[in-house]
């Protein structure tokens, strides 16, 4: 095998001849692979001489089946030998000529790859350091949800339901008299007050008692998806109990049902010490963030439009996985937010090159900067690992496989990234 390589914008172009022999070797293959298809009289099936073959259907036969078996392999071969550069899809092969001179096979492949990055000058950018402080609301916030979480239901008897009730109902709902797709419910328990449905719903259960049946309209947002946007339907109700929460009151004895100190005094002072430790992972989380985008900013890269396409695909996959976890389908998903997937792609396009993009300048400093991640930063940070998961270092990395190594020194790495944007970065 000879080939030429060519460089053109974002993209490298291969023109690849294989000898003769590479060739025969690869229609011989093809033959092999192919000869059970066909049956010739006199012959048993699968045992048919290629030459008799090439005789009965053509010498090209098997040309298309060599070629999607010769292709591949010495296009993988070059990519083994010119490590410079990265695909990010599939090529685009063209055949120029088959038996031509010297009896051999003449195809080019044009492929996209990662373009050149102008890295900026990391030590020039300023970002606004990121502050989440700890109010006292924010530590009642969650001593509410404790609360909260410890409450029990009981049984209401004697009055009518109130906002905050939790209630059980059937409902049935029409439109112009016709029942609609996921509009009927039965035993669905409603906390009055949510707002969890649509509005008017809840507010219409109010007052309502067990046992009783009402009808109620309600009118559907006009951004509901589109098949009931903005139409009045009618539900029917039935109310079968009524239950409401019974809160613990917040004192030491709550303190010591909840957590593992002895007064309520401690236990807001560690609400208020995680909520602490927790904003300041998130503001050092976005911290790294802001300082990435200032880089990527200030860097210029000339971005491959499929890399885009592919980040907005891998985007959409996340969603749709998300959706799935909450029992809905993309397809739902774009009715309710009165989209088609074309205006959700789009919807995407930006977020996606930024992304991209921030992934490109991030790999290029790693480049430029050197940066690796040695056995030691890896026996440090599986240590660190290690004492989390309460084991040993020997416990935790005994099963480790490739995948997990590969991502420990993946996060090695962008430790020292963000370690080297935080000590040269101008940090307000």
């Amino acid at each position: 095998m000879n080939y030429t390589q060519k460089k053109l914008k974002n993209q490298v172009k291969f023109t690849v001849t294989l000898t003769k022999e590479e060739w025969e070797e690869a229609n011989q293959q093809a033959y092999l692979k192919n000869k059970g298809k066909y049956f010739v009289q006199g012959f048993r099936k699968g045992h048919v001489p290629r030459r008799i073959l090439e005789n009965i259907y053509g010498k090209g036969v098997f040309y298309e089946e060599a070629l999607n078996i010769a292709v591949p392999k010495y296009y993988s071969e070059i990519l083994e030998k010119e490590k410079e550069f990265f695909p990010v899809d599939a090529p685009d092969i063209d055949i120029k000529d088959i038996d031509g001179e010297g009896g051999g096979v003449t195809f080019t492949a044009t492929v996209t790859v990662k373009p050149e990055v102008k890295l900026g000058d990391y030590k020039a950018i300023k970002v606004k350091r990121p502050e989440y402080p700890v109010s006292n609301e924010d530590v009642e916030k969650e001593l509410k949800a404790a609360q909260n979480r410890a409450s029990r239901l009981v049984d209401v008897e004697g009055r009518p339901a109130e906002k905050g009730d939790l209630v059980t109902i059937d409902y049935s709902g029409s439109i112009d008299g016709k029942k609609f797709e996921g509009g009927t419910a039965e035993k669905q328990s409603v906390e009055l007050g949510s707002g969890r449905f649509i509005p008017g719903f809840e507010e219409q259960i109010v007052g309502m008692n067990a046992g009783e049946e009402k009808d109620i309209t309600v009118t559907f947002p006009e951004d509901y998806h589109k098949e009931l946007a903005g139409k009045e339907a009618v539900f029917k109700i039935k109310l079968h109990e009524i239950k409401k929460k019974e809160l613990p009151e917040l004192n030491d004895e709550f303190a010591k049902d909840v957590s593992e100190f002895d007064t309520l005094e401690e236990y807001k002072a560690d609400i208020r010490k995680k909520l602490e430790q927790s904003n300041e992972r998130r503001a050092q989380a976005e911290l790294e963030t802001r300082l990435v985008e200032a880089l990527a900013e200030a860097s210029e890269v000339d971005i491959p439009q499929v890399m885009i396409d592919n980040q907005v695909n891998d985007m959409l996959q996340d969603l749709t996985y998300r959706l799935m976890y909450q029992g809905m389908r993309l397809e739902d998903y774009l009715k309710y937010t009165g989209q088609t997937p074309e205006q959700l792609k789009a919807s995407y396009l930006e977020d996606a090159k930024k992304a991209v993009k921030s992934r490109l300048v991030v790999e290029q400093l790693i480049k430029e900067e050197k940066i690796e991640a040695t056995q030691e930063d890896v026996d440090v940070k599986i240590k660190e690992l290690a004492e989390r998961a309460k084991k040993s270092p020997e416990e935790y990395s005994k099963d480790m496989d490739e995948q997990t190594l590969s991502y420990i020194k993946n996060e090695v790495v962008m430790d020292k990234v963000f370690s080297l944007l935080k000590e040269n970065a101008s940090i307000e």
